[in-house]
C-alpha cells in the first residue's frame, strides 16, 4: 500500500491539453522518464526544472513503481 497521501502528478484538460503534469507546473512526468532513460542524473532534471521539487520527482517514481508493481501481481 502507498505511504503517498496526495498525488505529485495530474491530468487536467486545460493544462498543457491533459498531459501528465507534476501539480502545480507545467513539466511533464513524462520529461523526467526521459532523463532518465538517457542516463542524465536525477539532480540534472532538478536543475533544468526548478519548479520541480526533489520531494515530488522521488514520490512520482514511487507512485510508478507501486502502480507497475500492482499490475504485475496475479490477482
Amino acid at each position: 500500500m502507498s505511504t503517498i497521501e496526495k498525488p505529485v502528478v495530474h491530468s487536467d484538460p486545460d493544462i498543457m491539453s491533459g498531459t501528465t503534469v507534476f501539480v502545480g507546473t507545467r513539466v511533464p512526468f513524462q520529461t523526467l522518464i526521459d532523463y532518465l532513460e538517457a542516463g542524465q542524473p536525477l539532480s540534472e532534471f532538478l536543475e533544468d526544472f526548478p519548479t520541480v521539487s526533489k520531494e515530488q520527482a522521488v514520490a512520482a517514481l514511487e507512485q510508478a513503481k507501486e502502480a507497475l508493481l500492482a499490475r504485475a501481481r496475479p490477482a
